[in-house]
């Protein structure tokens, strides 16, 4: 069976980035999840992650699906191909960057729909903790996708030489990556038991 592919997407423009740190923070504790759970209906997740560093500087200059270089073009590809998502941002003027609402306004609006979310994102202090209620929550309500309850938000304050050290955080990225893990294994589980009831309905008859 396929495994379920947990892409992970950081809206940096640069690397290192604390932004794309807490990302793949969360993608490797939902990894960790999914190899310690070890009830028959789960399997390992395949994760990638990826930032607009990527996607190349042709993402911004790009009105339209259809002018998208095909840099930028593989990464929306593999946001709505993906499972679920990992997303996150870095805060400016109080919410996520334009770059990625810009990057967003591309992706089909039925591609998202019931797939797990989690939300991340960084700012430079603890008063920017709301964003991820006040601006992500909107828009991936607006894709009816399913987001998970625990969203991590992390400060400058928590990382230490582009490490995050903040164990409040990290304990809040290792929930979102358990929650997402565990709902993909749960709609793997659904996909396989419909894909293998034909088979079995076709065997006794």
């Amino acid at each position: 069976m396929t495994r379920p592919r947990l892409v992970g997407l950081s809206a940096n423009v640069q690397r290192p980035s604390k932004t794309r740190t807490l990302v793949d923070t969360v993608l490797r504790e939902a990894s960790a999840r999914a190899a310690r759970d070890t009830r028959p209906d789960t399997h390992i997740l395949d994760t990638h992650i990826l930032d607009f560093v990527d996607a190349g500087p042709g993402l911004g200059a790009a009105w339209t699906r259809d002018q998208l270089p095909p840099a930028a073009r593989a990464v929306l590809d593999a946001i709505e191909a993906a499972d679920g998502l990992v997303v996150g941002s870095p805060v400016y003027k109080g919410a996520y960057t334009g770059l990625f609402k810009h990057l967003f306004d591309l992706v089909d609006p039925q591609a998202l729909a019931g797939k797990p979310v989690a939300i991340v994102a960084t700012g430079g202090g603890a008063r920017h903790a709301l964003v991820v209620e006040h601006a992500f929550r909107p828009l991936f309500g607006f894709f009816g996708a399913l987001q998970i309850p625990t969203a991590v938000y992390a400060s400058d304050a928590d990382f230490h030489a582009g490490v995050l050290v903040a164990d409040g955080v990290r304990a809040r990225a290792a929930e979102a990556g358990g929650q997402i893990s565990a709902l993909l294994a749960h709609r793997a589980a659904q996909a396989g038991a419909e894909d293998a009831a034909p088979v079995a309905l076709a065997a006794a008859e």
